[in-house]
């Protein structure tokens, strides 16, 4: 007699349809069974969702819906407000592909209906292109985010190479999806990943397909996704300038390409891949505050934080800004300003 978890496949779609309808999770970006979904909001939430927690991205999405209700609304809006705004979202490659991708989809009057057609826009990779066309335009196809491949490497007890078996389970996914409901069967996937076959102690005891999961058979579930071991990143090191003058603070724009491309930051140096002296952008009394880290995606980075006031010093590069406005700068440079006592998050 075969094990349980040896049955067809195809059978998790019930199971998990039926669970997914009892306990979905209220979002945001989500509508009522049965409305329609609007693939602006779809595409700017899984936009926001890329290397982002749903808690975080919650009330980013609330603020661009609100402010830019729209895609047409965004396309109009100014690069520097529209960066402001998603500073602290992080990886902000994503916000200038925002804007990209909604010019674009305002030119072409709205948003392509098929999977082939989203991906043919700036930003929107096989993930995101699935997920809009299966939640916003019903068509059939998958949306295998790390949520569901986790679920299917546990379903299969997936061994092999990791990069092989993406490609797997991607396929697989493609096969499984149904014609009547394709976007339910994708937000099943994310929300039982997310809830219940999570990374770590997933509840395998309540798991609406746990008959099917030879993982689960294996007493090992945790154990997989089994993938490669990460590669250690490498650190750099510079200095970061916080000039203070009356109740403004020296601001700079980073080069339009990039890390950070763009973006209005605190003056630094050169960022290194070992401490190095460096001179001070001007003439000033200058405190060395302490340290803040930040990790990017490929390298984490330590940065000395000088501070310094100064009666009437202008900078070749950059300009004055209120203090009150520096909670747009990105992460870093809001974190050597909180150090520095200056940010409005600290005041409020």
């Amino acid at each position: 007699m075969r094990a349980k978890s040896d049955q067809p496949l195809a059978g998790i779609v019930p199971k998990l349809l039926a669970w997914f309808d009892r306990s979905a999770r209220t979002l945001p970006w989500r509508t009522a069974p049965g409305v329609g979904r609007d693939p602006y909001r779809v595409w700017l939430s899984e936009i926001m969702l890329q290397q982002t927690t749903v808690p975080h991205a919650a009330p980013y999405f609330a603020a661009f819906t609100t402010r830019w209700p729209t895609v047409e609304a965004l396309a109009a809006a100014r690069d520097d407000d529209v960066m402001q705004a998603w500073a602290g979202l992080g990886y902000y490659a994503r916000a200038r592909n925002l804007l990209k991708c909604a010019r674009e989809v305002a030119a072409r009057g709205g948003f392509p209906e098929t999977e082939a057609g989203l991906r043919t826009l700036p930003g929107i990779g096989p993930y995101t292109a699935g997920a809009i066309a299966a939640l916003a335009f019903g068509e059939r196809t998958p949306a295998v985010d790390g949520n569901a491949e986790r679920v299917f490497a546990r379903l299969l007890a997936i061994k092999e190479d990791w990069a092989a078996a993406k490609k797997r389970i991607a396929l697989l996914a493609r096969d499984l999806v149904p014609e009547d409901r394709p976007g339910a069967f994708a937000e099943a996937l994310m929300d039982l990943g997310a809830t219940i076959c999570t990374p770590r102690k997933p509840n395998c005891a309540i798991c609406p397909v746990a008959a099917y999961c030879r993982a689960f058979d294996e007493g090992e579930a945790e154990s997989y996704p089994i993938k490669p071991e990460k590669i250690a990143r490498p650190e750099r090191f510079g200095i970061v300038y916080v000039l203070r003058r009356g109740g403004y603070i020296w601001v700079v724009r980073r080069p339009p390409s990039g890390l950070l491309g763009g973006m209005l930051a605190l003056p630094s140096s050169e960022w290194s891949e070992t401490r190095q002296d460096a001179a001070a952008p001007v003439d000033a009394e200058w405190e060395v505050l302490g340290e803040v880290r930040h990790v990017f995606t490929h390298f984490s980075l330590k940065l000395d934080v000088w501070f310094a006031e100064t009666p009437d010093t202008d900078l070749p590069e950059g300009f004055w800004t209120s203090e009150d406005e520096i909670d747009g700068l990105p992460t870093v440079f809001a974190k050597a300003a909180a150090l520095a006592g200056l940010s409005a998050r600290r005041k409020r």
